[in-house]
């Protein structure tokens, strides 16, 4: 069952209210400079922890849109929800990542900075390329939510597009990060990780591709399966 749109909302400022209790538990303000760094500090470890969480949401996405799982409803009943929660928990962490960078005047990223690509002083390349990122992130995350809203079939088309926003988050991450030398072998596995499932997922859809005539003519029968909102869409 999907979670509605008030749970979502309290899991989110659940994980909004942790990850401001664990700043503050890692990152005291003691001193004058500490609590001047600390939302920089805190801004890139929410930024990394929104990554990971993302990681892990395209992940099971990649899971359940794969040949072998797609067609059974009681896999889907196990790993959607967790797909779901993870979307909210990588919003959550992510909201924080921006408000901080926003705020902090050492940060050079600015409230235009953050949501208009180009204006930020802060390695303005790298950090347009979130904001990008984090645009198609709320496009596929929108319109994989209220799919009855949109014509049949639209939903599923631009939520392919979240591994090239899994790309532009992966470049975002490793080129606008100060500590990225340090993360390089955690972007390397992940990444790598994201882009085997990728290609397996091709290649498996590739080989249950029709063989013949009669498999041509089986296939013609439009396949029908459920969206995530529970309607059953032609494949």
């Amino acid at each position: 069952m999907r979670a509605g749109f008030a749970a979502l909302v309290a899991i989110g400022a659940v994980a909004v209210l942790v990850a401001l209790g664990v700043t503050d538990q890692v990152i005291p303000a003691t001193d004058p400079r500490t609590a001047s760094v600390r939302p920089w500090v805190a801004a890139r470890a929410l930024g990394v922890t929104a990554y990971l969480l993302l990681t892990l949401e395209v992940a099971a996405g990649l899971w359940l849109s794969h040949p072998r799982n797609s067609g059974d409803p009681g896999a889907s009943r196990v790993v959607f929800p967790w797909h779901e929660l993870l979307a909210v928990f990588t919003g959550s962490f992510l909201a924080l990542h921006i408000v901080l960078l926003a705020v902090d005047p050492y940060a050079g990223v600015d409230w235009v900075g953050a949501f208009v690509p180009g204006f930020s002083q802060y390695r303005t390349v790298p950090v347009a390329i979130g904001t990008v990122a984090l645009y198609a992130l709320a496009i596929t995350a929108l319109t994989a939510k209220w799919t009855r809203l949109l014509p049949a079939g639209w939903w599923l088309k631009v939520h392919r597009l979240a591994v090239l926003v899994f790309l532009a988050v992966w470049v975002h991450g490793v080129l606008s990060g100060t500590d990225s030398t340090a993360l390089l072998p955690m972007y390397l596995l992940t990444g790598g990780l994201v882009l085997l499932g990728v290609a397996h997922r091709w290649w498996a859809a590739g080989s249950r591709a029709p063989r013949g005539s009669s498999n041509a003519a089986a296939n013609a029968i439009p396949l029908r399966r459920r969206s995530p909102a529970g309607a059953a869409e032609e494949s």
